[in-house]
């Protein structure tokens, strides 16, 4: 781990437990340790199963994350402790991750690329329920969805994460923030506060190929 009063903290990430995702949980730290990432939330669609590997494997480093699918858009979540299933109202995914004293976000809220966007009105309903929103995705396809999350937050006064999105090990720290220390998701949010921006970098279109490439391979794998 680096020895300094802030942590690299990359908010979203995805290991083989992600239908789109072929990185192991051990390829993911080994990564994190090369690229000297403190805290890393790994988030993966509808599923724990992989971040709790992988906090096995490095307890210290690794925060426990769900991408959840609901009814209206994407949460994204860290201090997970039980599994969110997909399907449901953005309201009861809200209650339950409250219920576990989660830190709560919204994933790229803007990407019209996405299946996980979100309607304007739908986003300002859920506004007083939730931490902060993503400002900041690195698979963005197209920056401008990044910009407006930036000027949404702005607007109305709201936390902004930085994730790299990685479903690929060479992905992680491409969105990240520095952040003071901090333990749970309180404290979390404090630290949000005082985030510092480190470079990023927008990561190519065609990354998504990768993802597109792990359905197809665990399809595949699964007829056999």
């Amino acid at each position: 781990m680096q020895k300094t009063d802030y942590y690299l903290t990359d908010f979203h990430t995805h290991t083989i437990s992600s239908k789109d995702c072929l990185t192991k949980p051990e390829k993911l730290i080994a990564a994190c340790q090369t690229k000297k990432i403190d805290r890393v939330i790994i988030t993966d669609h509808n599923t724990i199963a992989g971040a709790i590997r992988a906090k096995s494997l490095d307890p210290q480093r690794v925060i426990i994350g769900e991408e959840i699918m609901t009814t209206q858009g994407e949460i994204l979540a860290a201090y997970v402790s039980e599994e969110i299933p997909p399907g449901l109202h953005p309201m009861d995914v809200i209650q339950r991750l409250r219920g576990q004293d989660a830190f709560i976000s919204i994933s790229h809220p803007f990407d019209k690329h996405r299946q996980g966007h979100w309607q304007p009105d739908d986003l300002t309903a859920v506004l007083p329920y939730i931490d902060a929103i993503e400002t900041f995705n690195a698979r963005c396809m197209l920056p401008h969805y990044n910009f407006r999350a930036q000027n949404f937050a702005q607007e109305h006064q709201l936390l902004g994460t930085y994730g790299s999105d990685a479903h690929t090990a060479w992905e992680l720290g491409r969105g990240a923030l520095l952040l003071p220390a901090f333990e749970d998701a309180a404290t979390l949010r404090e630290a949000l506060k005082s985030a510092v921006v480190p470079p990023v970098i927008l990561s190519t279109p065609f990354i998504h190929l990768a993802s597109r490439y792990a359905v197809l391979y665990k399809r595949f794998k699964n007829m056999l």
